[in-house]
């Protein structure tokens, strides 16, 4: 599977059961959260709507969907635009280790550079070394910050 050609597209509502699944799995699996499915539904549901909060991308391999990402967007006074978060990032089991992330990451920052964004953000689990390597493989550098959060809705 490994072999074919990647197509990287947007996201459209024909792939909102798709995007809900890997979001549900990727919190399962990295951090051991069961997401509330009508919650997660609709947030998925909202982002496709609504463009000016982001976007997600879809990777393809012989027309089978192999993983996906969102993209939202954070003002940065400092620098006078805009970093593009990457998050829910998931690639399928039978899909890994088959450039599927690399080529959603091109994607992602070709699209910020040509959209003028000021730089690429994501956050991982402290814990996950394997990803933090491969974020580090394609030229994200570690940050001094730490996450803070304070959550507003029950989970």
């Amino acid at each position: 599977m490994h072999d074919a050609q990647l197509l990287i597209r947007d996201a459209t509502s024909g792939d909102h059961a798709f995007l809900v699944d890997c979001a549900a799995a990727m919190a399962l699996e990295t951090e051991h959260k069961q997401l509330d499915p009508a919650r997660l539904a609709h947030g998925v549901r909202t982002l496709l709507a609504q463009p000016a909060r982001g976007f997600y991308l879809i990777a393809e391999r012989a027309g089978t969907r192999a993983g996906t990402l969102m993209v939202t967007y954070e003002w940065s006074d400092w620098r006078g635009g805009d970093f593009c978060w990457i998050q829910s990032v998931y690639v399928l089991p039978e899909a890994r280790r088959g450039g599927v992330y690399r080529a959603l990451h091109a994607a992602t920052q070709a699209r910020a550079r040509n959209a003028g964004a000021v730089g690429l953000r994501l956050y991982v689990e402290q814990d996950n070394t394997h990803a933090q390597r491969t974020y580090a493989a394609l030229g994200m550098q570690r940050t001094t910050y730490a996450m803070f959060e304070q959550e507003f809705t029950s989970q």
